[in-house]
């Protein structure tokens, strides 16, 4: 990062730009030495954050949060810009397969995702489960999956490690729900949107944003244990996946999202944006 920072550094003293917009979790590594306003957006959950780099006394840090759940969740005294919501390619995600008698779990395998209770879920309604996902070699995932995974795994709930976009998007198309039973405040549910894209409602723990990207009885269902998970995997069947695409492309578009972040440029560069407020 040090080195990224000296390529940061020197793009601005030669070129001049009007505004720098950081996407990585340290960015204050990455804080160009001159005098130009900076943009930081904040994918990760706040706490992950280190406290002195969201702190940072630069008057023109600015620090975007990426939906309103995250900045609820924000410690006190520290000031967010409004939240902009993060997109992901409808058009591209856009699909319709004839939907099958199986549930999707996407994501890294992690003990926050939550899997686990996943498993539990569909092997009560005897519904089979494709888990995909990469995993690191970290000790914690490690001890997850060989404890938690794999003995809930057999014929019908298999772990498929990961696996790319075409097969991704067929997956989530012909799934009849996508399972998010995530145990920490999630700020970017990824997943979720992508399986909403793809006509697929998703069945989830109220934590973070998917507490506000679920509609319950429209684009899914928010559940608190594997037996309320169960149930609503069947009740899936009833929702229709017109009204999951049009709940993404309404408000997680890419180019809903681009649109939004250039006003927040121009904004930024004006000097006309605001806070939402200090938490």
């Amino acid at each position: 990062l040090r080195r990224v920072a000296a390529v940061v550094a020197g793009a601005v003293a030669d070129h001049a730009p009007d505004l720098v917009h950081i996407h990585v979790r340290n960015f204050d590594v990455l804080l160009p030495p001159q005098d130009v306003p900076v943009l930081a957006t904040l994918y990760d959950p706040l706490d992950r954050y280190r406290p002195e780099a969201l702190a940072s006394p630069r008057a023109n840090l600015h620090l975007q949060p990426v939906s309103a759940a995250q900045a609820r969740g924000a410690a006190p005294g520290l000031d967010l810009l409004p939240p902009l919501e993060i997109g992901v390619a409808v058009d591209r995600l856009h699909i319709r397969v004839p939907k099958r008698r199986f549930a999707v779990c996407l994501g890294d395998i992690e003990p926050e995702t939550g899997f686990h209770i996943a498993l539990d879920a569909a092997r009560q309604i005897d519904m089979q489960l494709l888990l995909c996902g990469g995993l690191s070699r970290g000790a914690e995932e490690q001890r997850y999956l060989q404890e938690e995974i794999r003995p809930r795994l057999d014929p019908k709930r298999r772990f498929l490690g990961r696996i790319g976009f075409g097969r991704k998007r067929w997956m989530l198309g012909a799934a009849r729900c996508l399972l998010a039973p995530s145990l920490v405040s999630e700020p970017t549910p990824v997943a979720a949107l992508e399986a909403l894209a793809c006509g697929t409602p998703v069945v989830a723990f109220p934590t973070g944003a998917l507490a506000d990207l679920v509609e319950p009885g429209v684009t899914g269902f928010l559940v608190k244990d594997a037996e309320e998970m169960a149930r609503a995997i069947e009740d899936c069947e009833t929702l229709d996946p017109d009204a999951c695409r049009a709940a993404v492309r309404a408000r997680y578009s890419l180019d809903g999202m681009t649109e939004r972040y250039l006003s927040r440029f121009e904004e930024l560069v004006s000097g006309t944006a605001k806070a939402a407020g200090v938490a």
